[in-house]
C-alpha cells in the first residue's frame, strides 16, 4: 500500500485530468495524469484475464494504443509478463540484447512503433488482478525511486477504479467507470469498505488482509461494485461464512 500522502497527491492529479475532460474520473484519467507526471510519452491500460480474452481499455496516443494491441495479439511483452507473474516489468531500453531474445517479435514491433522503454505495472488488489498499466518512452529511460513509487500509486488507483467499474467474467467493463459516482466520493466510501472488512474479520475468523481480499473477490466474481457489496455487509444484508459461499440475509427462504 502506498503512503497516504502520495496516494492523496496522485488522486488530486487524476481528478484534475477528469475535470479537464469534464467527466467522471476513469482509468483514462490515470493514464493521462501518469504521462503528465512521469518521464514517459504515453500510457495505456488493458483488462486481462486468465480465463477469457484480454483487451485494451484505453490509451493516450497512437503508440500506446499499438503497444497494447501488439502485446495482447502476440501474447508476449512486458504487459503479458507483468500480468502472468504479478510483478512490475521495467524495460529501460528495448534494444537490450536479452530483451530481443525474451520478446523476439514484440521488441522489434514496439521499436518500429516508436517505443524505446516500456514499464508494465500489474493492477492488483490481493489475489485479484484485473489488468495492467503500461507506460512507454521514446528514448531509453530509467524511473528513479520516487518516479517508480508514483507509477505504482497510479496503478493502485487504476485498480480501484477498474474493480469498482464492475468487471464481468470476460474481462470487459459492464458499465462505465464510476459513471454515477464523482471522484470526490472515493474517499467517502472507503470508510464503509474498511468497516465491511472489519466485519468480515469476525465472520470469517481471518486477518484484515485476507478479509479485504475476500470482499473484493466476491465483488469481482459477482460483477458487483465493491462499494455496493461493502454496503450490504455493513447493513447485514450479506453475510460471509468460512465454510460456505456468502449468502444474502434479505432473501426469502
Amino acid at each position: 500500500m502506498r503512503s497516504d500522502s502520495r496516494s492523496a497527491r496522485i488522486q488530486v492529479l487524476v481528478a484534475e485530468q477528469a475535470a479537464l475532460r469534464g467527466a467522471r474520473v476513469g482509468v483514462v484519467d490515470v493514464c493521462t495524469a501518469a504521462v503528465a507526471t512521469l518521464p514517459v510519452g504515453g500510457a495505456g491500460v488493458s483488462a486481462m484475464s486468465r480465463t477469457a480474452a484480454s483487451h485494451p481499455l484505453c490509451s493516450t496516443d497512437d503508440i500506446s494504443e499499438q503497444l497494447e494491441e501488439l502485446q495482447l495479439t502476440l501474447g508476449e511483452g512486458p504487459c503479458v509478463d507483468a500480468f502472468t507473474h504479478g510483478s512490475a516489468v521495467l524495460t529501460p531500453d528495448l534494444l537490450t540484447g536479452a530483451l530481443q531474445d525474451r520478446w523476439p517479435v514484440f521488441a522489434d514491433a514496439a521499436l518500429e512503433a516508436g517505443a524505446r522503454a516500456v514499464f508494465a505495472l500489474p493492477l492488483q488488489m490481493g489475489a485479484i488482478s484485473p489488468g495492467v498499466l503500461d507506460l512507454y518512452a521514446d528514448i531509453p529511460t530509467v524511473l528513479d525511486t520516487e518516479q517508480l513509487a508514483d507509477a505504482l500509486a497510479f496503478a493502485d488507483l487504476a485498480t480501484l477504479l477498474l474493480l469498482d467499474a464492475r468487471i464481468d467474467e470476460t474481462g470487459g467493463p459492464v458499465d462505465r467507470a464510476l459513471a454515477d459516482r464523482g471522484f470526490e466520493d472515493l474517499g467517502g466510501y472507503r470508510a464503509e469498505i474498511d468497516q465491511a472488512t472489519g466485519i468480515l474479520t469476525v465472520q470469517l475468523g481471518v486477518g484484515i488482509d485476507e478479509a479485504f481480499v475476500r470482499l473484493r473477490a466476491h465483488a469481482y466474481t459477482q460483477g458487483h461494485r465493491l462499494a455496493d457489496v461493502a454496503a450490504d455487509v455493513v447493513a447485514h444484508r450479506l453475510r460471509f461464512s468460512p465454510d460456505t459461499e456468502p449468502r444474502r440475509t434479505d432473501e426469502e427462504t
